[in-house]
């Protein structure tokens, strides 16, 4: 037998096949031909056929059978397993099984093993089932097992009855039709809006339980800001983070098997994934993986208007983007060089790699740019003296209202995460002939990903001018306590610690006056409520004050000679998220 011979019979054998004799690699091609009618699991015939070639090679071999009963695969694996080939082009979403099943063979009299039930989850099979093989090489039984729409007793999938051999027939067909109806009816038992992905939220911690909580419940808030349903959250505190998976292999199983029962094709981590571990639980898992940052960058991506904006976000996304390009398939691997081109040329994933480069480049230019075109307006202002007020505070606080309110302007405020992005300037005059500029800026957020603190540099320049920081806080949330330490750490991270602030506790009509009244003392604040104009009068005194006393010193922009807010420690000591609301 020649070499291409060789190669042609091997063409269609998957897993081990080295040592493997002409005669048994024909056989096995051979079983390409035949066909198992709907209502069987596997035919009888293929049942034998599979049995004695495994008996004689001392391995198992696995065969997938796709719906109309063809096969789709033949598999060669060791004497105590099988690995399935790469199944991404075969069908897999929602409440949808695979299209295929598995069969098998077990040289050792076992019944269905664990691994078998982890493909069977991991890939959503049609069935499992395993070919016991008796001292004769002949089938003695077949073990079958499905996953189930809803648990029971703990368990995901259901182990049928041992079947004959030469008489395999459960009608497996109407039996696969009937679990993905009741796949799809249970995904459509949750209301959802139209056209909003379903996602599982997902946290692996090693905090404290109240703490990874909140955590969550942020994530959550984050998600139906970006139109994604959330199906269902998990959470598994562990000691130690797996490296690869962050998780055990055994716990992503049960995730594809919820994903499935809830119709969710999408996982969200809140943790931030290495490039290494998405390709890891992306190839595992065969979903959808993204992160809290990718997450986030996808809600800027969304609300970004101006072209400085889209600028900002598009270059945060790309720096996000470099490290996680990674081939996939055989597609990444081509080289795409050409007549003239010296060596091999580049592959198609250095090609999308020197482009984003290029592209970074680019928008880094055109950001410099702006910061220059900034740098210039702000140079013109302070030449005209016009004193400089930002507001700033942890996303849907009420920055947007309280500018509204305070300006008579109309900018997009809504009751999301992040619904504005792009800075705002509007000049206001107080009653004493004072007029200042109050900019409204983004959204802070704990642990802010850094490529967009990097990304929004130019805008977050702009609060390096102010005279004063109103630090918008909404003491109806549960989390308020953490976030102004979120806030103060960023503005510390940011040097923007020197200027002083102006705490101002936003949604006073939603807490008992006993605890505002608390509060105020406790942060040295001043309440509110930023829809309401007549809550206002505090704060503008308070403004007013401050900026007429910057003018009358001369100081300006000089930072030694501002007063110094007192620091979060001090002015939140004991003070929790939870327990101060009535």
């Amino acid at each position: 037998m020649t070499n291409s011979d060789d190669k042609d019979l091997l063409i269609k054998i998957y897993g081990q096949t080295r040592g493997l004799k002409a005669n048994q690699v024909r056989r096995l091609n051979n079983l390409y031909r035949r066909r198992t009618a709907p209502a069987f699991v596997v035919s009888p015939d293929l049942t034998k056929a599979i049995s004695r070639i495994s008996f004689e090679i001392r391995r198992q071999i696995g065969v997938l059978i796709d719906r109309q009963g063809w096969i789709t695969h033949v598999i060669v694996g060791n004497h105590q397993a099988i690995v399935i080939p790469n199944l991404e082009k075969y069908r897999s979403g929602g409440e949808r099984l695979r299209g295929l099943r598995c069969v098998h063979t077990h040289l050792q009299h076992e019944q269905l093993t664990q691994d078998d039930l982890m493909d069977l989850a991991l890939l959503k099979l049609d069935l499992m089932a395993a070919i016991t093989v008796d001292r004769d090489g002949r089938p003695d039984h077949v073990y079958a097992a499905h996953l189930l729409p809803e648990e029971i007793s703990g368990r995901n999938w259901q182990i049928l009855p041992p079947l004959p051999p030469w008489d395999p027939d459960i009608d497996c067909q109407a039996l696969i039709r009937s679990l993905e109806s009741e796949f799809a009816r249970k995904a459509r038992s949750q209301k959802v809006k139209r056209k909003w992905e379903r996602a599982l939220l997902i946290s692996v911690a090693t905090a404290s339980r109240d703490v990874t909580k909140d955590s969550m419940a942020e994530l959550r808030e984050l998600a139906e800001s970006c139109n994604i349903a959330v199906v269902d959250t998990v959470i598994q505190h562990r000691q130690k983070i797996d490296p690869r998976f962050l998780m055990g292999e055994g716990k992503l199983s049960q995730l594809v098997i919820l994903a499935l029962q809830e119709g969710a094709d999408l996982l969200i981590f809140d943790q931030e994934l290495n490039p290494s571990q998405v390709r890891s639980i992306t190839d595992l898992t065969d979903m959808r993986v993204i992160d809290r940052t990718q997450l986030i960058l996808d809600i800027f991506a969304q609300r970004a208007q101006s072209r400085e904006g889209k600028i900002q976000v598009e270059l945060a996304q790309l720096k996000y983007l470099l490290p996680r390009l990674v081939g996939k398939g055989t597609a990444m691997s081509r080289l795409s060089g050409g007549i003239g081109g010296r060596g091999p040329g580049e592959t198609k994933l250095e090609v999308d790699r020197r482009r984003v480069r290029d592209r970074i480049g680019h928008l880094e230019k055109s950001l410099k740019e702006i910061q220059k075109q900034r740098g210039q307006r702000r140079a013109r202002r302070n030449k005209r003296g016009l004193p400089v007020v930002s507001i700033i505070g942890y996303t849907n606080a009420g920055k947007s209202t309280l500018l509204n309110t305070l300006t008579k302007s109309s900018v997009l405020a809504e009751s999301r995460l992040f619904a504005t992005l792009d800075p705002t300037s509007k000049r206001k005059r107080f009653p004493k002939d004072v007029e200042v500029i109050i900019t409204d800026t983004v959204g802070f957020i704990r642990e802010l990903p850094k490529e967009l603190i990097t990304a929004f540099r130019a805008t977050l320049e702009e609060l390096e001018d102010a005279d004063l920081l109103l630090h918008v806080i909404d003491i109806s949330n549960p989390r308020f306590a953490d976030q102004i330490q979120s806030v103060e750490r960023i503005l510390e991270n940011l040097h923007l610690d020197r200027i002083p602030v102006l705490r101002v506790l936003n949604k006073q009509d939603r807490v008992c006056p006993v605890t505002v009244k608390k509060l105020v003392r406790t942060l040295d604040a001043v309440s509110i409520s930023a829809n309401d104009e007549g809550t206002l009068t505090p704060v503008l005194d308070k403004i007013e004050s401050h900026i007429t006393r910057v003018m009358r010193s001369g100081t300006g922009a000089d930072p030694a000679k501002r007063f110094v807010a007192l620091p979060y420690a001090s002015t939140c000591k004991g003070l929790t998220g939870k327990g101060g609301l009535c």
